[in-house]
Parts: structure tokens; C-alpha cells; sequence
């Protein structure tokens, strides 16, 4: 599996730090919770901030959308440097029309659903997207215990991705831990984001390599 660390969980009074540790800890994704206040209560981070971090890496930056009308964003995180843009399937009445226009931008797709929405939602949309986020929490908050059902969810979306043939990724956050690694590797998750577990460890490189290592004895 890749490792995407959650700034949600840094210290917030020193982003450039936060993105620095990243660095050092060769993390293969940095990602950004963007949240409206709206969709779920919390605000965080919009594209301005992402792009005065931008210059600091060249680590690719994964932006999570949890807002109303995500598509009013896309076209200002594109220029603010993201690689990565997901928004939810529980937000938006016009999915499909986003994913085309994300990709337009050369970002890459991706749709998350929340815990209590199934797999089957997203089924038909499978096909135009680069990968899916299975939030194994409730969206809001940072530091939440994994929801277990949702390791069903990841291995229903590795199936499909078998049962057609395709090739986009699978992306796992919320409640990740050291405890719980190798049984979200072994139900098929490819990319993991882990905030606390991350910024709160006590070599942050160390474990970056246990997220990889983690997923050496899944059965492909």
C-alpha cells in the first residue's frame, strides 16, 4: 500500500513543518481535507493554502472534498498544483459530469463514500474513475475509530475491479492505525491516509515503510 498522511491531524500552526515531515518520511501522497462548514461542520483548508504549499514539495497533493457543490473547486485546486481530487457521491447530483471535468483539468477522479453508502452507488460510475475513497469514519473529524463493516466495502471494490477488468485504486481513511494495516491491505486497498497515526508516531519514517510492508502477504 502508498501512504498519504492527513494534515487535518498536524499541527495546524505549522503546515510548512507538517509537509516537511511528510518529505522526510518519503510519503507518497500529502492529503488535504477540504471542508465547507456545510457538508460536514468543520472548516479546514482551501486552495490558497494548498498553493503556498505547493512549492514546498513535490510530494503529489490528494485532495479530499467534503463541501457542497464540489465542482465550484476543481478549477482553483487544478491551478493550486493538486494531482488527486475526490469528492462525495452524497454531494453531488452530477457525478459524472464532475469526473469528466476534474479529468479535463489532468487531475485525477476520484469519488468517496461515506460509511453507511454502498458500494452499489458507485457502480455505475466504476469505469470513469481513477480511484475510490472508502471513508471507513464519519467525515468531520480527525482522530475517529475505524468503522470494521467497511472492510467488506473495500474487498466488494476489489472484486469489481476484477469482475471488469479495470484499474482504478482504491484509497482507505479514517482510523488507520498500526493495528489495523494488514487487514485493510488484505482486503484490497492500495493507497491508505492516516492522520494521527502519522503525525504521532514516534518515527514517522518507520512507519511509512510498515504501510508498504503491510500489504506483502496480500493475496492477489
Amino acid at each position: 500500500m502508498k501512504l498519504a498522511p492527513s494534515l487535518l491531524a498536524a499541527d495546524l500552526s505549522d503546515l510548512a513543518g507538517a509537509v516537511r515531515k511528510c518529505e522526510e518520511s518519503a510519503t507518497d501522497f500529502i492529503h488535504w481535507d477540504v471542508m465547507d462548514g456545510h457538508f460536514v461542520p468543520n472548516l479546514t483548508f482551501g486552495a490558497p493554502v494548498i498553493k503556498c504549499a505547493r512549492p514546498l514539495t513535490g510530494i503529489p497533493f490528494d485532495v479530499h472534498l467534503m463541501v457542497e457543490n464540489p465542482g465550484a473547486y476543481t478549477m482553483e485546486l487544478a491551478q493550486a498544483g493538486v494531482q488527486f481530487v475526490s469528492f462525495h457521491i452524497e454531494a453531488e447530483a452530477h457525478a459524472h459530469r464532475l469526473i469528466q471535468q476534474i479529468g479535463s483539468t489532468g487531475m485525477k477522479a476520484g469519488v468517496a463514500i461515506n460509511p453507511q453508502t454502498p458500494p452499489s452507488a458507485i457502480e455505475y460510475l466504476l469505469p470513469s474513475l481513477d480511484y475510490v475513497l472508502v471513508m471507513a469514519v464519519n467525515p468531520g473529524f480527525a482522530g475517529q475509530k475505524f468503522i470494521e463493516p467497511c472492510l467488506k466495502k473495500i474487498s466488494i471494490l476489489r472484486d469489481k475491479r476484477r469482475e471488469y477488468g479495470l484499474d482504478y485504486l482504491i484509497e482507505v481513511d479514517g482510523g488507520v492505525s498500526e493495528d489495523n494495516l494488514e487487514r485493510i491491505a488484505l482486503a484490497g486497498a492500495d493507497i491508505v491516509v492516516a492522520g494521527k497515526a502519522f503525525f504521532t508516531a514516534d518515527d514517522m519514517k518507520a512507519f511509512t515503510i510498515k504501510v508498504r510492508a503491510s500489504s506483502s502477504s496480500r493475496m492477489i
